[in-house]
């Protein structure tokens, strides 16, 4: 689907979608427990589904009673047998792939994954290093994962500057294990939130994790995870692109989000009024790079040069984030230069509008959506339906906030 939009500010109260990095850990969480858990305030967006449907493939029950609400019997609420296990399908979601590989070998020793777009080509090397030193067999061809052997209790080292899913993988299996492990952080970990997030669910669902600094993380086996009731909160990275709005001159205000939030991206409060300040400035990404396509589109329209670091890991996304934002702004008008883990912006000049190529990425569509509220003309977005891939109601909530979008 292809749309065209005509500038016009954005006005109104939006409420984000709930979280999807947390309805990931709880839909899993509430699948490893005894016992049937509510999970509220859901946002079904595709990624969501991945992993919801992941979850039945372990044999829970997963039942919507009414909209937003899901329902999950976990797989210990009974003696459980896998039996043959499907090939997991994690659509495009890294979360879904990530978690449920160290989960499915904790709980058989055996699993196969695929997935769609660009997923099985985006790496898994600090989960097969760990694997050839623990003498788990993997093979991986054709678009398929298949991993085989015992993950057993002792010491996990990961270095800490690649994805924190890989770290958010192995907490969620340790536990289901018979003795004690320890996850040691070899370099400082990037993205710290949101495994700050994962030890926050976990111990929702009754699982111990001790902390040493993000540094050491010491998992107790032979835990169980117990029911519960949750409900998911508000999402700061999905929020980040009306904040984006506000930053261009659009009067929109974000409710539904909780300020003292784990979600690392809740930093976008902080970098918005950094960037409303005109002259030099500099944002490490290394903590929060979800938020370079939101955080772009301020920089093109505050006066100032903008550069952006620590952000290599974005070439490794649905697309590659650091050349197409550079794209999205050049198409509209934007100067702006991308280096190897870099983005410099030169913000301050009118956007004139034109066509940008949503390269099959949910927030290079949502960012140039928000950009093109301000352009002098039209902007054409190729593949708008790619938001549906995190947030589906977006256009709905761009429609309701006034925008003008026609679908081509």
């Amino acid at each position: 689907m292809d749309v065209r939009i005509t500038p016009r500010k954005l006005s109104g109260t939006v409420t984000p979608p709930s979280s999807k990095s947390m309805t990931h850990r709880a839909i899993l969480a509430a699948a490893l427990a005894r016992g049937t858990s509510t999970l509220r305030n859901v946002s079904f967006s595709q990624d969501v589904r991945a992993t919801l449907d992941c979850a039945a493939g372990l044999y829970c029950r997963c039942q919507e009673p009414e909209p937003g609400v899901l329902t999950i019997r976990g797989i210990f609420s009974r003696e459980w047998d896998p039996g043959e296990l499907p090939l997991f399908d994690c659509g495009e979601s890294g979360s879904t792939l990530r978690f449920l590989i160290p989960i499915v070998l904790a709980l058989t020793g055996r699993g196969s994954f695929t997935g769609r777009g660009r997923l099985m080509e985006r790496p898994q090397k600090p989960y097969l290093d760990l694997f050839d030193e623990k003498g788990i067999v993997w093979e991986q061809k054709e678009g398929i994962l298949r991993v085989q052997g015992d993950l057993a209790p002792g010491e996990y080292r990961l270095p800490g500057n690649v994805s924190s899913q890989f770290v958010t993988g192995l907490l969620y299996a340790l536990p289901l294990l018979d003795g004690d492990s320890r996850i040691v952080l070899t370099s400082p970990l990037e993205s710290s939130g949101y495994v700050e997030m994962t030890l926050e669910v976990l111990a929702a669902f009754g699982v111990e994790i001790e902390n040493r600094g993000f540094r050491e993380l010491t998992v107790p086996g032979g835990q169980r995870y117990s029911s519960r009731e949750l409900a998911i909160e508000g999402d700061w990275s999905q929020a980040a692109f009306w904040y984006a709005a506000r930053a261009l001159g659009s009067p929109v205000e974000v409710a539904g989000l909780r300020g003292d939030s784990a979600q690392g991206d809740r930093v976008v409060a902080d970098h918005f009024r950094l960037l409303g300040q005109p002259g030099e400035a500099a944002i490490d990404l290394s903590h929060c790079p979800d938020l370079l396509p939101p955080l772009a589109v301020m920089a093109a329209g505050r006066k100032g040069t903008t550069r952006f670091t620590g952000a290599a890991r974005l070439r490794l996304k649905e697309s590659d984030r650091l050349a197409t934002v550079h794209s999205l702004l050049s198409a509209l008008g934007c100067p702006s230069e991308e280096g190897p883990d870099s983005l410099t912006v030169h913000g301050g000049k009118p956007l004139l509008g034109g066509t940008v190529d949503g390269a099959n990425d949910h927030r290079i569509v949502m960012a140039a959506a928000i950009a093109a509220a301000a352009c002098q003309g039209p902007v054409t977005i190729l593949g708008a339906q790619a938001v549906e891939k995190s947030y589906p109601a977006f256009w709905q909530d761009y429609k309701k906030l006034g925008g003008e979008v026609y679908v081509l």
